[in-house]
């Protein structure tokens, strides 16, 4: 039979006759409604000519391409035979599901295909061993085809502090190859691997992507050939020997996550922001204050107790408590592992801060880093055979805690749970702040992970998890089945985090990205930043404060008091709209927006990065707005407006306010005030009564 999925606007196409691997024949825009004689049809008319000098039958990519069956690229299967896989059974578990069975000998094969109703497509392989002896996996993999037309490529690069950089490049003959190593994605995780159309952008081009929904090591490809068609491959990582299955033991792939575009980068995103928020139920994202870069390791109840006023002041809802609480920890190299509150700081424990956090009306969080273990610590000294490999070199002045250790496993979940039953905890920072550096340990540690994070949610369902691997290294699908939001950076610096939070924002949705307010003077970078762009920034995401807010003047506080009204006026808007982006024609400054779902209101903001290249720049154009209604644009100042440098302002923006179709407001604009650098100003677009 020939398959056929589809929904909005997304088909996939798959032909399952004859006893060979099912073939994928179409992954792309919708096809509209097909009948079995027109599938039938296209799966015979999609059988491509037989070349010269090659294989005396028809090259077809099926779902496992291996070269025992003449695919010359990167195989989705690799091991220590060539085994030749045969289908025995294709059912279809739901509409939208295909549940392919192969068979070879001493393997089975079983791969699930879904298509959600937002169009994101999701594929996986269970590989079990049926033969009498072990098996060495050497990888599996997802391999889907795409077009020719699609010949560019963009990933991402980073480092620390500096995440999610795109990168872009002409896709030539050969394969674009990313692995990443560190046991975690890593700050230079590849993230979302995009092939499109030549000049493909945020709101125009067809793009094809690929995600692997995994937290260890890792490969994405874009590869094309002279031989077959250009493709898209997501598989795990694996060092050999560390996948070795028994007989009758089993190895699933993480899922690969893709999702096609007719509608540029923006398209993706709309197709899977609301894929995820259909998986998640949504709760109010509550504006935080994180103690970090507002104490560091300075903790006290007397040192505290101000803070937590000030935060009551302005408005925050959860106040966080981050390292430096537990025994023994004055700085960064002593006490992880030694997970009990430490008594010269706290004599009474973390009760009494708790009980002046609840009594101001906020949650509680607390701040842990569970995978690792400080060799001075009293963890370390009494077992160290649970330390990941005995002669790893340290990275933050720390190692890795074997979690495949039984024993180890046990003493975590163990500690976290006395401090979650003991204190009324809301939240758990999730830090991980080093890479593994041990081979062969990515996957026995992710998969431990994600054990100990499910038995924790089942044990304390009502606990909020935060994902954050020394700021964003560790963003993925995979672990968001565990956790509730991720720390996006570990930069505030309000310049650094428009651009993170804009390519970040591409897979997740803003409601899941921290983002917060940092010291006038920013922690890592050194640039001072002014207030109102600070506010701007933090405000399209989970957002919150780190800023010692008891040196902020009453002028600041009163401002922050306001923009956190501000931020839950229109949370509903920020957390729950579809995420806009201007390609624009000036790299020196951005748009981006959330319309709300029914187009009846938006908000909007213009931010410039450096000095502009234009005397009178472009008119500001507002994408994802119904071009029938009319709207009416006013400015949106949080607490002062931002710097200009103009004799005199546009006319409508000393007006107050205009009043034009969407379409007009899409396709001309309206002419901006003259920002400075490092300036936004924001937009709120509301549609005229009906």
């Amino acid at each position: 039979m020939v398959i056929h999925l589809q929904a909005a606007g997304t088909s996939f196409v798959l032909d399952a006759r004859g006893s060979q691997p099912p073939s994928i024949v179409h992954w792309g825009a919708a096809l509209g409604d097909l009948g079995d004689d027109d599938l039938a049809a296209l799966g015979s008319a999609a059988v491509p000519a037989v070349p010269p000098s090659s294989l005396d039958t028809p090259p077809r990519l099926s779902v496992l391409p291996t070269l025992g069956d003449g695919w010359s690229g990167r195989p989705a299967f690799s091991g220590p035979s060539r085994p030749r896989f045969a289908t025995s059974a294709v059912t279809r578990p739901s509409p939208g599901s295909v549940l392919i069975s192969l068979g070879a000998d001493g393997l089975a094969v079983a791969t699930e295909i879904e298509l959600s109703a937002q169009g994101v497509l999701r594929l996986r392989h269970r590989l079990t061993n049926t033969g009498a002896g072990s098996y060495d996996l050497g990888s599996l993999g997802v391999v889907l085809p795409v077009p020719a037309r699609a010949a560019e490529v963009l990933d991402f690069g980073g480092l620390w502090a500096y995440e999610r950089r795109p990168q872009r490049t002409a896709l030539r003959t050969g394969a674009w190859t990313r692995e990443t190593r560190h046991g975690r994605p890593g700050h230079d995780d590849p993230y979302l691997m995009m092939l499109g159309t030549p000049g493909f952008s945020f709101r125009g081009g067809e793009v094809w992507a690929a995600h692997l929904a995994w937290s260890g090591d890792k490969q994405l490809w874009a590869e094309r050939s002279a031989l077959g068609p250009t493709v898209l491959g997501a598989g795990e990582l694996l060092a050999p020997g560390e996948v070795r299955l028994a007989p009758g033991e089993s190895y699933t792939t993480p899922w690969t996550v893709a999702v096609w575009s007719g509608d540029g980068i923006d398209g993706l995103s709309a197709r899977l922001h609301e894929w995820i928020r259909s998986r998640r139920a949504p709760e109010p994202r509550p504006v935080v204050l994180n103690t970090w870069e507002a104490v560091y390791f300075d903790q006290s109840l007397e040192r505290l107790t101000p803070l937590v006023s000030a935060a009551a002041e302005v408005g925050v809802e959860r106040f966080v408590l981050d390292d430096g609480w537990f025994r023994g920890r004055t700085d960064d190299r002593r006490a992880l592992g030694d997970w009990t509150v430490d008594p010269e700081r706290w004599p009474s424990g973390l009760t009494p801060l708790i009980d002046a956090v609840r009594d101001r009306g906020m949650e509680f969080g607390l701040w842990l880093e569970p995978e690792m273990v400080s060799p001075d610590s009293v963890l370390a000294r009494d077992h160290p055979d649970w330390v990941l490999g005995d002669d790893a070199a340290t990275w933050r002045h720390q190692r890795v805690l074997d979690l495949s250790v039984p024993e180890a496993y046990q003493h975590i979940l163990d500690s976290i749970g006395a401090l979650l039953t003991e204190y009324p905890i809301a939240f758990l920072k999730w830090d991980h702040n080093r890479d593994l550096l041990q081979e062969g340990s990515a996957h026995r540690q992710t998969t431990a992970l994600y054990r100990l994070l499910a038995e924790l949610k089942h044990r304390f369902p009502s606990v909020e998890i935060e994902s954050c691997a020394s700021g964003g290294a560790r963003i993925d699908l995979g672990i968001l089945d565990f956790v509730d939001r991720f720390w996006t950076s570990d930069t505030n610096d309000a310049l650094e985090r428009q651009q993170i939070q804009r390519w970040t924002g591409v897979l997740m949705p803003p409601e899941l990205l921290g983002s917060h307010v940092g010291a006038p003077t920013a922690h890592i970078t050194g640039r001072g930043g002014a207030l109102s762009f600070r506010l701007a920034t933090s405000l399209f995401g989970h957002a919150g404060i780190e800023w010692d807010l008891t040196t902020a003047s009453a002028a600041e506080r009163a401002v922050i008091s306001a923009w956190v009204a501000e931020y839950q006026q229109r949370r509903a808007l920020l957390h729950g709209g579809t995420t806009v982006r201007s390609d624009g024609d000036d790299p020196d400054r951005l748009l981006h927006g959330v319309v709300a779902p029914g187009r009846r209101t938006a908000l909007y903001a213009l931010v410039t990065l450096r000095a502009p290249g234009t005397a009178i720049p472009e008119p500001v154009r507002f994408p994802g707005l119904d071009p029938v209604r009319r709207y009416t644009v006013r400015p949106l100042v949080l607490g002062s407006p931002p710097r200009t440098v103009q004799d005199a302002a546009p006319p409508w923006l000393d007006a107050g306010a205009v009043t034009l179709p969407g379409r007009v407001l899409a396709e001309v604009g309206l002419p901006p005030a003259l920002l400075t650098p490092e300036q936004a100003q924001l937009f709120t677009v509301d549609a005229s009564p009906d």
